[in-house]
């Protein structure tokens, strides 16, 4: 299997012809007046889509604070909308995510959270990779007592194309630590973001 610092990566240039491939492939002339800049946009979008591969989520996880007068109950931040798309089908996934942790002696910014899920949201995913390495990440790196992540979206290669049933959405959650051991815990989690249980 090829890894993905052994894959040599496009030219720009490369990238605007593939786009123009894909509009001739549909049928379309790309020489176009209202296509004519459409390689060079879809190159730019692609850049911030996808800008997650150039980030390393574990850095935002480094600075932490001690200083919180004992504090070791739940943290939580719900409703961190994101955007990804379909590792199969390159469609946008849209949704949120509420992310929980019990610290141990340390908490994080509570905007790095939101950094670490738009980081793994900005690459080409499935939700339930996703949802794992979110939690994943938090439990390595802040080493807390338990960790929840629950991912509520909407798939857009089953609402717009193939099924097509918009309005569903998928939920998936992964838990660790005392989120998983404890059904206490997990259910005041579950209740914190309004997945009543």
């Amino acid at each position: 299997m090829t890894k993905k610092n052994d894959l040599k990566r496009p030219s720009r240039k490369e990238a605007e012809d593939a786009i123009s491939t894909l509009l001739l492939w549909a049928g379309e002339d790309p020489q176009r007046e209202g296509l004519v800049d459409t390689p060079a946009r879809v190159a730019t979008a692609y850049e911030d889509w996808f800008s997650g591969y150039g980030q390393d989520p574990v850095r935002f996880l480094t600075r932490t604070f001690e200083e919180v007068e004992g504090y070791d109950e739940m943290i939580v931040l719900r409703d961190i909308k994101f955007e990804s798309h379909c590792e199969h089908h390159m469609a946008p996934i849209i949704g949120v995510a509420h992310v929980g942790y019990l610290p141990s002696n340390k908490v994080v910014g509570i905007s790095k959270l939101a950094r670490v899920v738009d980081t793994f949201a900005r690459r080409f995913q499935v939700q339930e990779k996703l949802t794992a390495q979110i939690a994943n990440c938090i439990e390595e790196v802040l080493k807390p007592r338990g960790v929840g992540v629950v991912i509520d979206a909407s798939h857009q290669c089953m609402t717009t194309r193939g099924i097509h049933k918009p309005g569903v959405s998928m939920v998936t959650s992964q838990m660790l630590g005392a989120f998983r051991k404890d059904a206490r815990t997990r259910a005041e989690f579950l209740n914190m973001i309004g997945k009543n249980v």
